[in-house]
């Protein structure tokens, strides 16, 4: 009998202890699957200690273009919360992978599925769509996490898919937002000084992809065309040729290349043309100074302004 007691005894005090406040939140902690480290960056800030967030993708590699493996997959069966970048970013492969996941909660239409761009401000809509064209959006580009401001119309959708898929912790979203919301205000600020003082507003620039009309428009460059006139489409060398002396006439400056495309023909290009090359992260995780949602723009700005103070001119 005393036995029986002591045993007792002893699975209370396990019970006691496996629900202690720490261990509780943590078991409760949700599962937030991003396809990119951008979504994953902003998802950690809003969620904090009460959600677990892993991504599909890395931040070097070409969002367009994501192999559907199966570990991809599991994720998504477990997820409570799914962030996409939306306007077809992922539509190469998020379709199918959440098709099979059969997770009813992350479905278009359920709780837990978030599309990014809503409420954004989409450039570039109405695109004309053919083989010819290559691949294009026809709902607009998606890259809009490269201007700081959508970062906060991100957050906020986030933010308002925690609180549906777990309303009892909606105070705590609702702080931890505003709280990021007053860090990126902040450094925004600082930014668009940095742009100025680099003397980015108006700068004419080319760049290989159309990746970086929301950078742009975020820090005042002009860009005024591309190495790949066609997205996806190897360019013709009429084109780079005639690429080559439109940079030269106009005297511009910076050529930006994304790190997932060879740098050997824009290299050439710069270099016939007298252009600063640079290879800019355009996601977290893309270099190792990438390393959040605020160090992507510091990051940017600081291999902007190298590139610009080793230009040459021929």
């Amino acid at each position: 009998m005393i036995r029986t007691i002591r045993r007792l005894a002893l699975w209370a005090s396990v019970v006691v202890l496996a629900l202690k406040p720490g261990d509780a939140s943590a078991a409760k902690q949700l599962l937030v699957v991003t396809t990119t480290q951008d979504l994953g960056a902003i998802a950690t800030e809003i969620a904090g200690d009460r959600a677990r967030v892993e991504t599909l993708s890395k931040g070097y590699q070409d969002p367009h273009f994501v192999d559907a493996k199966p570990s991809l997959l599991v994720k998504l069966r477990k997820a409570d919360l799914f962030v996409e970048v939306g306007r077809d970013l992922e539509v190469g492969w998020i379709p199918g992978l959440l098709q099979s996941a059969r997770n009813p909660r992350i479905q278009s239409g359920g709780p837990g599925f978030v599309d990014a761009s809503t409420g954004i401000a989409i450039l570039e809509q109405g695109a004309k769509v053919g083989r010819e064209e290559g691949d294009v959006h026809p709902l607009g580009n998606p890259h809009h996490w490269l201007d700081p401001k959508n970062g906060l119309v991100i957050a906020a959708n986030i933010r308002d898919g925690l609180a549906r898929v777990a309303p009892a912790d909606k105070a705590y979203f609702d702080t931890r937002y505003a709280d990021f919301e007053r860090r990126l205000r902040e450094r925004m600020a600082g930014w668009k000084k940095d742009a100025e003082s680099m003397g980015l507003t108006g700068l004419k620039v080319v760049t290989y992809h159309r990746s970086w009309p929301y950078f742009a428009d975020a820090f005042g460059l002009q860009v005024v065309n591309y190495v790949e006139p066609r997205p996806g489409v190897p360019p013709a060398p009429r084109h780079i040729q005639e690429l080559t002396e439109q940079m030269k006439s106009e005297k511009i400056p910076l050529l930006i290349v994304e790190p997932y495309f060879d740098p050997k023909l824009p290299a050439r290009v710069a270099q016939n043309s007298g252009a600063a090359l640079v290879i800019l992260p355009p996601s977290v995780g893309a270099t190792p100074e990438a390393k959040d949602y605020f160090s992507l723009f510091d990051a940017q700005l600081a291999a902007i302004r190298k590139a610009l103070a080793g230009r040459r001119t021929p």
